[in-house]
């Protein structure tokens, strides 16, 4: 029996003083990346949100989601590209366990309004 391979979850902190164009041409290369050595299973655009701190002196960032199935050598590849990519401020990817929940869908106005004031939102 074949053995699924592993989920994972690339999360990304894009510039927000980066222009709009720079930022989609970013997600468009990280998207093609991983189509190459893998496969897209979701993508979640969560919208400029403030930072819990300061990343790069900047107080807010453009939140992304990636959720995809790949191997070790497209790994490797995305943490050397986004490491030396201008308009990263930040990215983290992370392996999933099996039974994890699906992420929240931040990107609704529905979502956004449910959320409670005054807590910090998790990223």
């Amino acid at each position: 029996m074949a053995q699924e391979p592993p989920l994972y979850d690339l999360v990304l902190l894009l510039d927000t003083q980066a222009d709009d164009e720079r930022r989609s041409q970013l997600l468009d290369n990280v998207q093609a990346a991983i189509e190459k050595g893998g496969e897209v299973v979701g993508r979640h655009d969560w919208g400029v949100r403030p930072t819990v701190y300061e990343v790069q002196k900047r107080p807010d960032a453009d939140y992304h989601l990636f959720q995809f199935h790949g191997d070790n050598a497209l790994l490797e590849q995305l943490d050397h590209t986004l490491k030396i990519t201008d308009g990263v401020l930040r990215f983290r990817i992370i392996k999933l366990r099996a039974g994890t929940p699906p992420p929240p869908d931040l990107g609704s106005p529905a979502a956004a309004a449910a959320a409670p004031a005054g807590e910090p939102d998790e990223a």
